[in-house]
């Protein structure tokens, strides 16, 4: 019986990750793979802090369809708007700023325009330039018309309202 169940737990073990769950990045990961493997960014800038972060984490990210949806067309990155380790990027070093209370990071600052809301979801294009800023909580709902308006590409050739009044759920 003991043999049985060390087999169970080692193919336990050698199963892929499910589906439902994102492939989190580092800023730096993403960038790095995308230099042979071009594709879209979705940036969750976030705080620790933050009661809607979290909320969109159990709601939002961790629903099986919108994860796969995610998977499939972006390098996933979380990134702490607050985090004191400093990220280079496009040959320039960003760090923390301490300002107030807490502080922010300049890549988030950078990213954001300076409008420091949490959580708020960024989109970048191959070429890593910025396609949109999203402010707040999302719900899967909402989030999965975001996902398939950018990771599909249909932005460059519809309009959002056009698309919006087309769009039909999958949830």
């Amino acid at each position: 019986m003991r043999k049985l169940h060390i087999f169970v737990l080692f193919i336990l073990l050698c199963l892929p990750a499910t589906a439902q769950d994102i492939n989190w990045l580092s800023f730096e990961e993403a960038v790095e793979l995308n230099k042979t493997t071009p594709k879209k960014f979705l940036i969750d800038v976030y705080t620790d802090w933050c009661g809607y972060c979290k909320k969109m984490d159990k709601n939002t990210y961790d629903n099986k369809k919108i994860a796969a949806l995610i998977n499939k067309d972006f390098y996933a990155i979380k990134l702490d708007a607050e985090q004191k380790d400093s990220i280079v990027y496009k040959g320039k070093v960003f760090k923390f700023m301490p300002r107030g209370r807490r502080g922010s990071h300049q890549l988030a600052i950078d990213l954001l325009n300076g409008k420091m809301s949490y959580p708020s979801t960024i989109f970048l294009n191959k070429e890593e330039n910025i396609l949109d800023r999203i402010p707040g909580y999302l719900e899967p709902t909402i989030m999965e018309k975001i996902v398939v308006f950018f990771g599909q590409e249909i932005y460059t050739h519809t309009s959002w309202e056009a698309f919006e009044t087309s769009f039909e759920s999958s949830l």
